[in-house]
């Protein structure tokens, strides 16, 4: 059986950029974040293989950066070299690959919107001690996207 790309969203903000590869029933999961990369692989309930690569538009932090497990996706939150920098784009190649998606659910426009660059107003749930462990369960429905802005943990 061939690997497929797994649905992906993604949106910026002023310290990280947020990565959602959308497979529900996940096993097998593996995620590599690297300086420049993210790569991202999986099985679905039902065998399916999944396979995403992704070069970066910028440099990051990939010792800041973590993944966390559902039900219904795998989001990766990650950490910006450079802070404050909007990011116009994930990829580092100017080119939108059908299955890679801008979560417009979590869009924010924060370039000079003082309040969020200094991080006030982003609170984050289901970011606690747990993180990069797994084990999250959260009872999510299907991916839309709009999951992390649904959590309790202030991101500062």
């Amino acid at each position: 059986m061939a690997r497929q790309h797994a649905k992906t969203l993604w949106y910026d903000r002023p310290r990280y950029v947020f990565l959602e590869f959308c497979v529900e029933d996940s096993r097998d999961v593996k995620v590599v974040i690297e300086d420049h990369r993210v790569v991202f692989s999986c099985k679905n309930a039902d065998g399916v293989e999944f396979y995403n690569e992704i070069n970066l538009y910028g440099r990051v932090n990939s010792k800041d950066s973590q993944d966390k497990r559902s039900d219904r996706s795998i989001t990766c939150f990650i950490r910006k070299w450079k802070e404050k920098v909007a990011w116009p784009r994930i990829t580092k190649e100017n080119i939108k690959p059908a299955w890679l998606s801008v979560d417009f659910d979590n869009w924010r426009d924060w370039e000079g919107d003082e309040e969020v660059e200094r991080g006030g107003g982003q609170v984050r749930r289901g970011w606690g001690t747990g993180l990069g462990s797994g084990t999250g369960n959260w009872d999510k429905g299907p991916c839309t996207g709009t999951g992390i802005l649904d959590w309790d943990v202030e991101l500062g």
